[in-house]
């Protein structure tokens, strides 16, 4: 997972739109947007104030984020690190299926139980078969 996931991630999951998180990190609405586009990078006080605004640490607002770009398994969405250590289940999952699951929304929402998403991949790999 790259920052600008991260960011964007933290501030779905809360429901908040840029100018609420603005609003609770005094940073703008178009500096926002920049780091959740990856346009640009944070200052260490930016991420301070960031971590505040979602009452987090600065260390587990970074911890899931890959800072070479690629996904890691601390980074999955909540129920699917759980489908993907389950031994039966995760067997059956490709790395490219967990890639693809891991970018899945719906309205700023994912799914949150293992076995949701264990259902929207058969589902989504029933029609692609098909």
């Amino acid at each position: 997972m790259t920052l600008a996931e991260r960011l964007r991630e933290l501030r779905t999951q809360k429901g908040w739109r840029l100018k609420d998180l603005a609003d609770q990190s005094a940073l703008s609405v178009p500096y926002l947007s920049d780091l959740e586009r990856g346009r640009t990078n944070p200052s260490l006080e930016t991420l301070q104030s960031l971590a505040s605004a979602h009452q987090v640490s600065v260390n587990d607002l970074l911890a899931p984020v890959d800072f070479y770009g690629e996904r890691t398994e601390g980074a999955l969405p909540k129920g699917l690190s759980d489908l993907m250590a389950d031994p039966a289940l995760g067997a059956e999952i490709s790395p490219e299926w967990v890639d693809t699951l891991s970018r899945l929304e719906h309205r700023g929402r994912r799914p949150e139980s293992k076995r949701d998403w264990y259902e929207i991949f058969l589902h989504l790999k029933r029609v692609l078969e098909s």
